[in-house]
């Protein structure tokens, strides 16, 4: 969960999570979609989706024991050397160095090493320099040590030089500009794609979500139905989902940010008076209702949106229970 987000955003998260799996047993036992449902809102869905490989492959192949190496451990899904140093670190006080975004930080300042660290050159040059300051000793305490330095004193835009232990020997602090280092990726402009979400409603007021691939853009997550932007979109119902829609309604565009495009999201409300597809394609369809919104895993923006919907119809619900009292007030 820490790979790509902030402790304070991941606490909740995994609290639920090991309530949820107490155990690797359990992970592994557990369906995917169990597993999805509570990661839904980190962001990163591979990481889910490796985790339980990961708890399968520990459970089934190595009788639920961790392996004990390095290369062992890079050889299970999702796990790269820096996390595989963590785990034997934190877990087994094995010697094995860590790079993560932190303790790279930390490094590149402690040296003023020019250059953006995403290099393969630099990148090399700073593993060295962490397996040389890794000591032999006491490696989970210089392990969290470091990871903890650099997310609450040697952070990214306002380092706490004046409380850091390592101030006396920091050659970027010396150099009177610390956030000079590391530098920053180069920039590019991310491109933008445009997509129609359909928010289809049957006659009880449920919604049709579709289960996407399991790999790629929110893999495995159940989603809205999505139309091409060249396409008619009642035509399009016919053909694919099977289903004859009434009346269109658009609601204004939601952008959702990837690390490498933004995408536009341009939602349609409709209702839908026939929905009959073949026995086959009906496997990855399901009619969700509003009111467990939590029950299954959705990605933020899908969630957003099944959250207004769900707004409006209780706000319609309201305005019609209101209109009906005036009424009965009046006859």
């Amino acid at each position: 969960m820490l790979q790509q987000t902030q402790v304070t955003t991941v606490i909740p998260y995994f609290l639920r999570f090991i309530k949820q799996f107490p155990d690797l047993k359990t992970l592994a036992k557990a369906e995917i979609d169990e597993v999805l449902a509570l990661w839904a809102g980190l962001g990163y869905y591979a990481r889910a989706r490796n985790l339980h490989r990961t708890a399968k492959i520990i459970a089934e192949e190595y009788h639920s024991q961790f392996p004990q190496t390095v290369d062992a451990l890079q050889k299970l899904p999702g796990i790269g050397r820096s996390t595989a140093g963590a785990i034997l670190a934190l877990s087994s006080n094995i010697r094995a160095p860590i790079l993560d975004g932190n303790v790279r930080r930390v490094l590149t300042r402690f040296h003023a090493i020019a250059g953006w660290p995403g290099i393969s050159a630099i990148t090399e040059q700073l593993w060295e320099i962490a397996e040389k300051y890794t000591p032999k000793q006491q490696v989970a305490e210089y392990t969290q040590a470091m990871m903890d330095l650099g997310a609450t004193v040697c952070t990214r835009s306002q380092p706490k030089c004046d409380s850091c232990p390592l101030q006396s020997h920091c050659q970027a602090y010396a150099s009177g500009a610390p956030t000079r280092y590391p530098i920053s990726k180069p920039t590019k402009q991310l491109p933008v794609k445009t997509t129609h979400m359909l928010l289809l409603n049957n006659q009880q007021g449920e919604i049709l979500l579709i289960k996407r691939p399991p790999v790629g853009i929110w893999g495995g997550l159940w989603s809205l139905p999505e139309c091409p932007l060249n396409e008619d979109i009642e035509n399009w119902c016919q053909k694919y989902l099977f289903c004859e829609i009434n009346k269109l309604i658009t609601w204004p565009s939601l952008r959702h940010t990837f690390s490498h495009f933004h995408l536009d999201i341009v939602p349609i409300v409709a209702s839908i008076s026939h929905w009959a597809p073949p026995l086959m394609e009906s496997d990855n369809a399901v009619w969700y209702n509003l009111a467990q919104i939590n029950a299954k895993g959705v990605a933020a923006p899908i969630k957003q949106l099944l959250t207004q919907l769900s707004e409006n119809k209780r706000l319609c619900l309201e305005l019609s229970s209101a209109k009906n009292y005036k009424k009965k007030l009046k006859d």
